[in-house]
């Protein structure tokens, strides 16, 4: 949890104050950055950093680009009568896949 605390702390340190020095360049939506914030959110550390590394490494002219969301695995318990707070649909892709989408709240 520390870590993954951490490590969203740090990308965004750098979408705020490193990128926009940059510019934008990334060839994916959503950017890599938040790409990499929803994997921590959603997946352990360990495999949130592999596909947010993978990611970053795809992302260069080599690689066409285009609409890339995390797909994550997970099997979900009933919960009735509970209030919660969206803040990522889940999109069904089969066999307890879901890609994940950021929910806009207002």
């Amino acid at each position: 949890m520390i870590l993954k605390n951490l490590s969203v702390k740090f990308i965004k340190f750098y979408r705020y104050f490193i990128s926009p020095a940059l510019g934008n360049n990334c060839r994916y939506y959503p950017t890599c950055s938040e790409y990499a914030i929803m994997e921590y959110e959603t997946e352990n550390f360990f495999k949130a950093t592999v596909k947010s590394l993978f990611r970053i490494l795809r992302c260069n002219q080599l690689f066409k680009g285009g609409i890339d969301y995390p797909v994550v695995k997970k099997k979900f318990l009933a919960t009735y009568g509970k209030k919660q707070k969206v803040k990522y649909w889940l999109i069904p892709q089969g066999n307890d896949k879901y890609i994940v989408i950021k929910a806009y709240n207002e």
